[in-house]
């Protein structure tokens, strides 16, 4: 099977989502938050029928149908394409289980369950997921910018400065 960290990044991702979502409604519905680190981290219960920052709120409709877009997008473009690097497998990845977990809520509930609240900074309150997602966009920045950095040798302008012989001056190359 090729592209295994792909699959790898995206199982366990959905497996620990859905794990942690499911706690969440055991542990958190039934009672009041948990106060981690007071007024900084909370594990606080929310039901989201929107998307991040709960934007097109009261739309787990439509949205239901993009999550499940996007999984079978990233599916087929890995199996059917070719052999991705390991940041680029490892955020595909990530994204395809942010996509599938928060799918599967949408599908079975009608909504996403919310959980890590960030009080201090009055973050909108998110679950592994959206994590997954975020940490998943980061590999694929990491992977293109070690792409860039192999395609155009080193990037830092020190390591392209030269001495011409017999010159006392510095000259970048060209």
């Amino acid at each position: 099977m090729k592209n295994k960290g792909f699959w790898l990044a995206g199982i366990l991702g959905v497996i620990l989502d859905q794990a942690t979502k499911r706690w969440a409604v055991e542990r958190l519905l039934p009672g009041p938050e948990i106060e981690l680190w007071p007024g900084v981290f909370h594990l606080t219960y929310v039901e989201n029928t929107g998307a991040a920052w709960s934007l097109f709120e009261d739309s787990a409709e439509l949205l239901k149908w993009i999550s499940l877009g996007v999984a079978l997008a990233l599916a087929l473009m890995v199996i059917r394409g070719g052999i991705l690097g390991r940041w680029e497998q490892a955020g595909y990845g990530l994204v395809w289980a942010g996509a599938v977990g928060n799918g599967i809520d949408r599908f079975v509930n009608g909504y996403v369950v919310d959980f890590f609240n960030l009080i201090w900074i009055r973050f909108p309150v998110f679950n592994v997921a959206d994590v997954a997602i975020n940490l998943g966009v980061a590999c694929l920045l990491i992977g293109l910018l070690q792409d860039n950095s192999k395609k155009t040798g080193s990037t830092s302008a020190s390591s392209r400065l030269e001495k011409k012989p017999g010159r006392d001056s510095t000259h970048f190359k060209d």
